[in-house]
């Protein structure tokens, strides 16, 4: 899941739909093509929205008026709330910027009218453990903030009673005489709520697909993984960016359903799911 190039509510482009193996983009303004999908058709959201901090996309701006962003992205999580399923989750991946450390915060609570924050997960993109430093981080050029090495995962969904694949979503004991001692039925705990996931390292803005603002795949993955989905199951992403949520639903077998309105990250989607399906668009079915 990258986070994509935004959509406003007043746009006007036109919407056009096309199909990639079993999966579907959708170049379009993201808060018409929400309204226009069916109700409670939709087994997982991922999506990581612009975050008003004035990043350079190709087609938004991204620096509206708090108030406007806010009522603007309620608008969006509520039609969200109506297409996820019974049982659904929705992760929210966002962050605020450290003139604006609130925003995150100040939506969460516009948020709780429509959903249950079931889970705060903490994605950690680079950490110091000692004299060490692990991941990547962007630089503040401060004397007053330190660097910001982490964003947000909110875990929402309609009734807080998801039942979750924790340990699909886990990783391996690190003292491993705690399986027998434990009684553990396998290598694998729970990840808890804090989750080192680097960035790969990219040495050009085309690496990154000349998109702003993309993440590491092993993100939505461990989203998808942590919710238990799976074959048949219905992955939407309405900020797709260039199609990382989308990758990351093809290898779990799920079906994906992306929305952006720049042209460019749609048609880098597209290229990427191809590469991913290979030979297997040629097949007229997955089973």
């Amino acid at each position: 899941m990258t986070r994509a190039a935004a959509v406003s509510s007043d746009c006007h482009i036109r919407t056009r739909r096309e199909e990639v193996g079993p999966h579907t983009l959708i170049r379009g303004d993201s808060l018409r093509v929400l309204r226009r999908m069916e109700a409670g058709s939709v087994d997982v959201v991922i999506t990581s929205p612009p975050y008003n901090i004035g990043l350079s996309y190709r087609s938004y701006q991204d620096s509206l008026t708090e108030e406007a962003y806010l009522d603007w992205m309620t608008a969006i999580a509520a039609q969200l709330a109506r297409v996820l399923r019974p049982g659904g989750s929705f992760f929210l991946n966002i962050a605020g910027s450290s003139a604006a450390p609130w925003l995150p915060f100040e939506l969460m609570v516009r948020l709780r009218a429509l959903f249950v924050l079931q889970n705060h997960i903490t994605w950690i993109k680079s950490v110091a453990i000692a004299d060490v430093t692990h991941g990547h981080f962007k630089p503040v050029n401060s004397s007053r903030y330190v660097n910001r090495n982490h964003e947000h995962v909110f875990h929402l969904t309609l009734d807080g009673n998801v039942p979750l694949e924790r340990l699909a979503a886990g990783v391996p004991f690190t003292d491993k005489s705690n399986i027998a001692r434990r009684q553990h039925a396998a290598d694998r705990r729970c990840r808890g709520d804090t989750w080192f996931i680097p960035y790969e390292t990219v040495q050009t803005r085309k690496q990154k697909f000349l998109h702003p603002a993309t993440f590491p795949v092993a993100l939505p993955l461990a989203c998808l993984k942590l919710h238990g989905a799976g074959d048949g199951s219905v992955v939407l992403d309405p900020f797709m960016g260039t199609g990382t949520s989308l990758l990351a639903a093809e290898s779990v077998g799920a079906v994906g359903i992306g929305i952006d309105r720049d042209t460019r990250y749609v048609a880098v989607a597209r290229a990427r799911l191809r590469e991913a399906l290979g030979e297997r668009l040629d097949r007229p079915d997955r089973s």
